[in-house]
């Protein structure tokens, strides 16, 4: 028979262990996001991180130290938004997948959709504060 210490122990380990596969999903999900103009990064990447907060330390501290996605957490966390170079990028980026679609499929319904989905995405980028560089 479980005692209800060791139920709280097996369910403390079935969360953490949740915790740590949906931030490994969602941090999967962010990386193919930078290739894939409709899938967005950030949004998985700071899930993925939210995941790691509340589970394992070492696993947060990994994602934080991280050259390519630390920056973009400490800056959400912190409110300084995203540098005028990573809006132009993302922007530029998101345009050429979204046009390369449409003239890859042909398709009038796919290319109405995409401009939706390309002009929403683009006035959220936009909308985000800019990081002020330092000088």
């Amino acid at each position: 028979m479980l005692t209800g210490l060791t139920c709280y122990n097996a369910h403390m380990k079935t969360k953490k262990l949740l915790l740590i596969v949906a931030g490994f999903t969602s941090l999967a999900l962010g990386v193919v996001g930078i290739v894939l103009p409709l899938l967005p990064t950030t949004p998985f990447v700071l899930l993925s991180a939210a995941c790691f907060s509340r589970c394992n330390k070492k696993l947060e501290n990994w994602l934080l130290q991280s050259r390519v996605f630390g920056p973009f957490i400490e800056n959400y966390r912190t409110g300084q938004g995203i540098s005028k170079l990573h809006k132009i990028a993302s922007v530029v980026f998101l345009w050429a997948g979204l046009i390369s679609t449409m003239v890859i499929t042909r398709e009038v319904w796919i290319a109405v959709v995409l401009l939706i989905v390309g002009v929403g995405v683009t006035t959220h980028i936009l909308l985000i504060k800019t990081k002020r560089s330092r000088d």
